[in-house]
């Protein structure tokens, strides 16, 4: 086939201009990027063979080779693993990141600092642009394990590159970068060097498990040897001891095998002995990847047995509450042919997922008792995604709970644990109140809230969506009820200005038939009206009964593609809010109440713009106050 040259989508050109101006402060890290790719091929060519007898592949000496070449200024790392087709290096090279392109863009603008900005990189798997920071051109050549023609794809990266196939490749990839001139001042070293090669590999890559070798002329420090030279100690860090690997080594591996830049948050080490051996590193990140909440999130950590790498993303090792962990686990006993099918049914998987999720909650619960800072990190980048096993991991639940917080009525800044909030509950308190809205300021505003506020009860401010779901499935804590406040009839006793019980019983006489009217008018919407004892400001609020579901419950289910039937809620009417007074005295002094109906719908319609909800029509709803207003004037 000819050369085809081809352009760069718009999205892509833009991000290739920023890889070549450099995000990247430290400029040596694209070798680290090249030699993960370059491992990763080998990784999936061995697990490749082994799966397939019939695979026409060499797998004798499986390895990665760094040659330099100082008069033509190039530098090539090349690997004999499994390769790419013609079509695969259209669709994996040509397109940066295939998809998600204007998604990292977008984050990337919003990086606060370099740090971050490198960060986003591995995450979208386009570190392979980063060669482009040191050369003026890269070239690769490629050729699929069991196929016989190879590919070469040409970029000097300026909107342009260009494909064609050849008969002359090798198994695996090369990977060869025209260098710039270097340039010590713009941390633009000299990349042919042996020792700056040595010195970045020995810094990103020493526990790669395939050894990173060293040829051509600079092999030998520039005595004209041309011997290899292994550069890399290939020690699988999960089988060391922690206190022969530096918390350096430990956060290198983590980028790896994330593709993540910054350092992890935590780093969690298991080892289990006797009838069923493995070894697990595992790390919490200290960020959440930008796409945790979306399908196509790939979780899991990878697994090798015997130091064989088998899986990137094995799912059934941890519960998917704790997607965001990422690690090695080496078992001994399972089988090198395993499939993502038995792994879900093998009674030794599931003894690993059960022992791992307590070691994870375990960590979690010592970072929270001991370093304070590093769990409000925690918390705030995957506390919405942990309390998921609220629901969903019945057996681990006091534990999920015990390293949960809450944001609550009582501190701006300040969260609270169950247990916590407990302690400090009022004399006479019986229950663990909350709310759960869209955000902190909403919930706050909440007419729900009123008395509760006035009262100083404090109340917990849910405002993610599965806390919805949560609180009803938790029930209960430490033989205290967890209540909404919007739900149900709560009772919190007369406050000094709504008088005795007999007084709030003549009120419920007066109001009786303005109640009574309005539910016949609202019956398609309401299914009763009546006082209140949570509101002291707002003149209307709407509740569920205890056992309804809420409606932004309903949504969420029916988001799913769930059919949920309408429930009807409770309209709640403040007896003491002049708006409702004069309603209950023009009800009982007007014989035509048909003037009245259009009041009792806004008041109605109020009560759900409170909440955050909206009118059943709002044209006629704006209509109608702009109406109210104009009279008024």
């Amino acid at each position: 086939m000819p050369t085809e040259t081809f352009e760069f989508q718009v999205e892509a050109r833009q991000l290739l201009q920023l890889m070549i101006h450099s995000i990247y402060s430290n400029k040596d890290v694209f070798l680290r990027e090249l030699v993960s790719n370059a491992s990763d091929a080998l990784d999936k060519l061995r697990l490749a063979a082994l799966r397939d007898d019939s695979l026409d592949a060499d797998v004798s000496d499986l390895h990665i080779e760094l040659e330099t070449d100082p008069a033509a200024r190039t530098l090539t790392v090349r690997d004999n693993g499994i390769g790419m087709s013609y079509d695969e290096v259209g669709q994996l090279i040509g397109t940066i990141a295939n998809s998600g392109t204007a998604e990292f863009l977008r984050e990337l603008r919003e990086a606060q600092d370099t740090a971050g900005a490198e960060g986003l990189i591995g995450q979208f798997g386009v570190g392979f642009y980063s060669g482009f920071m040191v050369a003026d051109e890269v070239t690769l050549l490629t050729r699929r394990a069991g196929e016989r023609r190879g590919t070469r794809w040409t970029s000097r990266g300026e909107g342009t590159y260009t494909l064609e196939e050849v008969d002359d490749a090798p198994q695996g990839t090369s990977v060869t970068l025209h260098l710039k001139p270097a340039d010590p001042d713009n941390q633009l070293h000299d990349y042919t060097s042996a020792w700056k090669i040595k010195e970045i590999v020995k810094r990103y890559s020493d526990f790669i498990t395939w050894p990173v070798r060293l040829v051509g002329e600079t092999a030998g420090e520039g005595d004209g040897a041309a011997e290899p030279e292994t550069l890399n100690s290939m020690k699988a860090l999960w089988a060391r001891s922690r206190d022969e690997v530096s918390e350096d080594e430990y956060h290198e591996l983590y980028k790896h095998i994330s593709h993540d830049w910054r350092d992890p948050l935590e780093t969690i080490q298991l080892q289990a002995e006797g009838t069923f051996e493995y070894q697990a590193l595992l790390f919490v990140p200290s960020h959440a990847p930008h796409d945790l909440f979306t399908q196509d999130f790939k979780r899991g950590v990878q697994l090798y047995v015997k130091r064989v790498f088998i899986m990137d993303d094995c799912e059934a090792l941890l519960p998917p509450y704790l997607r965001f962990v990422k690690g090695v686990v080496d078992a001994q006993d399972l089988s090198l042919n395993v499939s993502r099918e038995i792994l879900q049914q093998d009674r030794h998987i599931l003894m690993m997922q059960r022992r791992l999720t307590k070691k994870v909650l375990s960590s979690v619960k010592s970072m929270m008792t001991g370093d304070a800072e590093r769990y409000a990190t925690f918390w705030r980048e995957f506390g919405a995604v942990l309390k998921e096993g609220l629901v969903t991991d019945s057996d681990n639940r006091d534990a999920i709970l015990a390293v949960s917080s809450f944001a609550t009525t009582h501190g701006e800044d300040e969260t609270v644990t169950l247990k916590q909030y407990v302690e400090r509950m009022r004399d006479g308190q019986e229950d663990i109140y909350y709310i759960t809205g869209e955000s902190r300021q909403s919930v706050g505003n909440s007419p729900h809230m009123e008395a509760f506020r006035e009262r100083g009860i404090e109340v917990l401010l849910l405002t993610d969506p599965v806390d919805e779901v949560w609180a009803d499935a938790v029930g209960e804590f430490e033989g205290k009820r967890l209540r909404s406040v919007a739900k149900g009839d709560i009772d919190l006793g007369a406050s000094e200005d709504e008088g005795s019980e007999g007084e709030r019983e003549k009120q419920a006489e007066e109001y009786a038939g303005l109640l009574g009217w309005m539910r016949e008018q609202l019956e398609e919407d309401v299914k009763e009206v009546r006082l209140s004892s949570r509101l002291t400001v707002s003149p209307a609020c709407v509740v569920a009964d205890a056992h309804d579901m809420t409606p932004a419950l309903e949504s969420m289910y029916r988001a799913m593609g769930q059919e949920v039937p309408r429930t009807k809620r409770i309209l709640e009417l403040n007896p003491g809010h002049q708006l409702v007074k004069g309603l209950n005295q023009a009800y009982g002094e007007r014989e035509d109440r048909s003037g009245l109906i259009e009041t009792a719908e806004l008041l109605y319609s109020l009560a759900l713009l409170a909440e955050g909800g909206r009118p059943k029509d709002p044209a006629r709803f704006v209509k109608a106050v702009a109406e109210r207003l104009g009279l008024a004037l």
